[in-house]
């Protein structure tokens, strides 16, 4: 620890009282002021912030500053180890496509990814660089690439940049010959696009004024944008669009789709001009997502009462409802993942017990077999590639202990060749450390995975300190993979846990179900209930745990706050999802109405109203002790506003009955994601650890 002149006093935020009233319910909102009444402009033009609004978020910033001054050098140590464990020159496995091999790599000391291809085995010739990302990014404070594709004929580049971290991408088109920039330059989509076969046509999404995908045109090479073609425009301000193409490069997907239902669209690829077909229309609650086999279409879907998803088919030219046909038919607790098809195999991505499993099934012969694995935790990826007529699949395993390792596996003859094992260059020996999985007892007898990493030397007890991460919302799963920033912890001496709560699909899709809507309480209730079994189970003591969540793991991280203060030593928000009754009654927000099928409408169901009220962590801020706290926000982010942690550390900071720590960083030019360039992002990730450990004595 270094030396330093005593911190600034906190910033106390000032009180205006807004008042509203709904469903006969009055609300006052003393921090509304902190939300900027032009706000969306400031998403595409920082410097326009109020001014007000800006000196608070930088008198907290520099609060945060004073505050972590005496561990200064640490948050330096942090981020020099954990940018000695990233192989600078690191680069992708190339994937084939015609006669070229695609990948990226970085360089040495770069940022951001470099887009190259070269000559595929057997063929003559030297790299070239399609798209080098550093170059790109001089000159810009934010700098993302959101998508990089090259055009079938190979001819060209179009690829999509990010340059405030507000998700607005402009797109742009290389020719790869000549290094020329293209004239077409796509501005304010969503960075989703595909290329129609012709090589000469791209199909776009477009943000609406509320930063939506709402719109999907369709642009000829050479023309004027503003003539652009409206292929969709979507009439429902809660379902979002998207793009992509089947394996078999036979047909563009236009997919609209909210967290529940989805309907898709299919345009022939080598005819871009005809009109969209609906392959089935949107039912409430009915997802499906589909995969084109020739003269028929195998579809991913939890129609019809399939909970955790089937397979089923349909003719190409007859695809309703009353044409599907059971391929796999539903198996509660075995949910679908993914669909990869290729010319004779079908590939599935399973997961069942809380484990992944790759399924290959020959579309022909009808057998088949699983890919299998020993550890018990870890995670599985299939990696899509360009080729459709192959008997070579790509997939990437890791678990706690074990470095990404890439394999391709020939599902004829059922072999794998190692193609990569992630490369740690300050050294990372698997044999030191454990992990292992647990189960906590939820409130209602549920049984909640908890995935752990620890040294094999690290002494489990009360005194244990412990970071245990949490997220729970949308379906997503958190998989027990390997991470590098993680053994900074865990070399101090920390345990490391992921608890794999209700409101993810770790354990099916009913897992999912159980944790949205009238059921998101518990998804709280089992993160407490993970914290209490680790207590109980000797990895760590009350008062040595750290709690992390970002996002909608942010509400997570502000409602155990609440529920639970005397559980946590600290906890780490990150860009929390902290004022949810307030944001759920803004329609205008970006993702408001897309959100409703998760945590409900209560602009129209007072019961919806009532219900998040009760666990809106910023209407339940109360005078009561709270744990140790940091926070963190992007100015620019379009998905949790930055005023919602604002307000959140404003009123912690205004009520709460205790001296701990409580610090909020705004990143000033970037979003939900924070720092684009890969070691900027470290010290984000430094700062997190070292505020875990020098409250738990570790620094």
């Amino acid at each position: 620890m270094t030396s330093a002149a005593a911190p600034l006093q906190p910033p106390l935020a000032k009180q205006e009282p807004l008042d509203s009233e709904l469903h006969g319910i009055r609300r006052s909102d003393p921090y509304a002021w902190l939300k900027d009444d032009n706000w969306q402009e400031v998403m595409q033009r920082p410097e326009v912030l109020d001014a007000e609004i800006r000196d608070y978020l930088e008198a907290e910033n520099a609060y945060l500053e004073s505050v972590m001054a005496p561990v200064a050098s640490l948050r330096q140590t942090l981020f020099e180890e954990m940018k000695a464990r990233i192989k600078q020159d690191d680069s992708t496995v190339p994937q084939n496509d015609g006669d070229w091999a695609y990948y990226r790599r970085f360089e040495t000391g770069g940022q951001h990814p470099i887009f190259c291809r070269k000559p595929r085995e057997g063929l003559k010739g030297d790299e070239e660089v399609l798209l080098h990302g550093d170059r790109e990014a001089e000159g810009h404070a934010f700098f993302r690439i959101a998508r990089c594709r090259h055009s079938p004929d190979h001819r060209l580049l179009a690829y999509a940049v990010d340059i405030k971290g507000s998700e607005y991408y402009d797109i742009a088109v290389k020719d790869l010959a000549t290094g020329e920039i293209l004239p077409d330059r796509l501005p304010n989509t969503q960075g989703d696009f595909v290329w129609a076969n012709d090589s000469a046509t791209l199909f776009y999404t477009v943000l609406d004024e509320k930063h939506r995908p709402s719109k999907v045109f369709r642009h000829c090479l050479g023309s004027d944008v503003s003539n652009d073609v409206l292929i969709y425009e979507e009439a429902d301000p809660g379902f979002f669009v998207g793009l992509s193409k089947t394996e078999s490069r036979r047909f563009l997907l236009i997919s609209a789709h909210d967290h529940t239902t989805s309907e898709v669209q299919v345009i022939p690829a080598d005819a871009p001009e005809t009109p969209p077909r609906i392959i089935a229309p949107r039912e409430q609650d009915v997802e499906y997502d589909l995969s084109d086999a020739g003269d028929r279409f195998l579809i991913r879907t939890n129609a019809d009462g399939a909970v955790d998803f089937k397979i089923v088919e349909s003719p190409v030219d007859a695809t309703g409802r009353s044409e599907w046909r059971d391929v796999v038919p539903h198996r509660e607790g075995c949910l679908q993942l993914e669909l990869h098809l290729f010319a004779n195999q079908m590939v599935r991505l399973e997961r069942e017990g809380g484990l992944p499993r790759i399924v290959v099934t020959h579309l022909t012969g009808g057998d088949s077999h699983d890919i299998a694995f020993d550890e018990s935790a870890y995670d599985l990826d299939v990696i899509p590639g360009y080729l459709y007529d192959t008997t070579q699949l790509r997939f990437g395993y890791s678990s706690m202990t074990t470095p990404l390792q890439i394999f391709d596996y020939d599902m004829a003859r059922r072999t794998r060749k190692l193609r990569k094992i992630q490369e740690v260059p300050s050294g990372h020996e698997p044999q030191n450390y454990v992990t292992e999985r647990i189960f906590a007892t939820a409130l209602d007898g549920a049984e909640v995975p908890i995935s752990l990493l620890y040294r094999k030397d690290t002494l489990r007890g009360p005194d244990t300190p412990l970071l245990l991460y949490g997220y729970g919302a949308y379906g997503i799963s958190i998989p027990a993979s390997f991470s590098t920033n993680r053994l900074s912890l865990v070399n101090r001496g920390f345990v490391y846990a992921i608890a794999h709560i209700r409101g993810g699909m770790e354990k099916g899709y009913h897992w999912y179900l159980d944790g949205k809507l009238q059921n998101k309480t518990n998804t709280f209730s089992d993160f407490i209930a993970a914290a209490e079994k680790l207590i109980d189970a000797g990895y760590t003591g009350k008062d040595r745990i750290v709690a992390q969540g970002g996002s909608a793991g942010g509400m997570l991280m502000g409602a155990v706050a609440n529920m639970r203060p005397d559980l946590f030593k600290a906890i780490l928000a990150e860009v929390p999802f902290v004022d949810v009754l307030a944001t759920m009654c803004d329609a205008d927000l970006p993702l408001t109405p897309p959100e409703w099928p998760e945590w409900g409408n209560p602009l129209e169901d007072k019961g919806a109203y009532e219900r998040i009220a009760t666990y809106s962590p910023y209407d339940n801020v109360e005078p009561k002790d709270y744990p140790n706290i940091l926070v963190t926000a992007g100015l620019t982010d379009p998905r949790v506003t930055y005023w919602e942690p604002a307000k959140w550390v404003a009123k912690l900071r205004a009520v709460k009955t205790d001296d701990h720590m409580l610090l909020l960083r705004t990143n000033m030019t970037a979003g939900h994601a924070g720092a684009a360039g890969r070691f900027d992002k470290l010290k984000e990730v430094a700062l997190n650890y070292a505020f875990a450990l020098m409250l738990l004595g570790k620094a």
